[in-house]
């Protein structure tokens, strides 16, 4: 039975056709306003509302607004904008999607920020000037529960209204965007970057949460993809145990890399076996084992510190031995390993004790108080940490980087230079974890 679900799959990848026999769409050219359409696109005007029938349009109670400046270049001389952020979506199937945008405005600037999915940081605050256009193109991995031939994920109640599990690609335009036309279409030829981790590294979907799982897509260019499995709340063992690392062995290929960070919630679990050297080590080892015999590389990242500082005003190790687990472990298997927790401690202690509030989610008048969770500026500059251990660990993966310069944990982006446009999904819940 098992190999013919396993046939069924992989024709469905060769041919585009489904294991039901269904057609399935994966490219798409898409011309925004009300002109008339340049010619192989379909025309896409605020009218056209996203419904599972038509398999694109705007979507989440998007209001956008036309502009026609009448130009003679059919896909430039019209565009969408909105006065308030707005979402734009289409049906695609699993797999990982090149998608190219033209920005830009005949008689007026544009200054855009895209996220992906469930708050995914592609593109930062991208400029055009009048009469200017800029076409950026980035890459979106979209997952689905289905585990080739042997079941599904098991997913948290949350997880089952999250923008990063539904069957859409959807794209996040904040409000000074002018946006001309967009091309997707399925690609085959990227090297998959997956991430396997808790509430740190979970792509959250509500502000003010945030995590360095979900700005790290902002730091690559176009040849990797990154497919983001982490939950918040979960251990190294409730991870495997949900069948999130076997979701992510039946689709990863050679080449493909796996960055590993948990510890947070590995230390609340208390049985017999439990502990940094006992089940902790042990998890690490089968992801070790399970991801090179995929022929894939993993990297193994300590956990994050929790902003914990003694009355000198100093960080205190609120991890124990799990870092140092981590660390035996990676140097067994002859892995690359990431010191975040070291990394982030100094981070912390140059911010200070009052500065480095700004990266958490500690704010008084909404009665948050939290000293784990990443509001998006903490989460970009983790993000910036992990970035820079790729290229200290001299990855492949880094020659698909943007250029950036080396980035020092002791010498942090000011918080007065960082800029988020806020996205209309919020919750004062704090997810799960600690």
């Amino acid at each position: 039975m098992k190999s013919i679900q396993g046939l069924a799959f992989l024709i469905a990848f060769l041919t585009g056709v489904n294991v039901y026999g269904q057609v399935v769409q994966t490219s798409f050219k898409f011309d925004f306003g009300t002109g008339k359409a340049a010619s192989g696109y379909t025309r896409v005007t605020p009218a056209n509302v996203y419904s599972s029938a038509s398999g694109y349009g705007f979507d989440l109670e998007s209001v956008p607004v036309a502009i026609d400046r009448k130009g003679k270049d059919l896909l430039k001389g019209d565009f969408i904008t909105a006065e308030k952020p707005f979402y734009f979506s289409v049906k695609v199937p699993e797999g990982n999607y090149k998608v190219t945008i033209t920005l830009g405005d005949l008689k007026g600037g544009s200054s855009t920020t895209i996220k992906a999915e469930s708050r995914r940081l592609m593109l930062e605050n991208v400029q055009t000037a009048p009469g200017k256009f800029v076409t950026k193109t980035f890459i979106v991995n979209i997952k689905d529960r289905q585990i080739k031939g042997n079941g599904v994920v098991g997913l948290k109640p949350r997880e089952l209204t999250k923008l990063d599990w539904d069957d859409k690609l959807t794209l996040e335009f904040d409000l000074k965007t002018a946006v001309d036309a967009i091309e997707i279409s399925k690609v085959e030829d990227q090297i998959t970057v997956f991430l396997a981790g808790n509430s740190t590294v979970v792509n959250q979907d509500e502000e003010p949460w945030a995590s360095w799982g979900q700005m790290i897509p902002r730091f690559f260019k176009p040849g990797v993809a990154i497919s983001n499995h982490a939950e918040s709340g979960l251990s190294l063992g409730s991870f495997i145990g949900s069948k999130r690392l076997e979701k992510i062995l039946s689709i990863m290929k050679p080449g493909d890399y796996v960055f590993v960070e948990f510890g947070h919630n590995d230390e609340k679990e208390k049985g017999l076996n439990d502990g940094p050297y006992k089940s902790y080590s042990e998890r690490l080892h089968v992801f070790a084992k399970e991801v090179k015999g995929k022929g894939g590389t993993l990297v193994i990242v300590t956990p994050t510190a929790r902003r914990s500082f003694n009355e000198a005003g100093l960080m205190m190790n609120s991890h124990g031995d799990y870092p140092d687990a981590a660390k035996k472990v990676a140097l067994d298997e002859n892995v690359a390993l990431i010191d975040l927790t070291s990394l982030s401690t100094i981070m912390y202690e140059t911010l200070g004790v009052e500065g480095s509030k700004k990266a958490f989610v500690i704010y008084p008048e909404q009665n948050l108080n939290d000293n784990t969770h990443f509001n998006p500026y903490g989460a970009y500059e983790i993000a910036k940490i992990i970035v820079q251990g790729i290229k200290d660990n001299k990855l492949g993966l880094a020659k698909y980087l943007v250029e950036l310069p080396v980035f020092n944990p002791a010498q942090p982006d000011a918080f007065q230079t960082f800029s988020w446009p806020v996205s209309p999904k919020a919750s004062l819940v704090k997810p799960d974890g600690n």
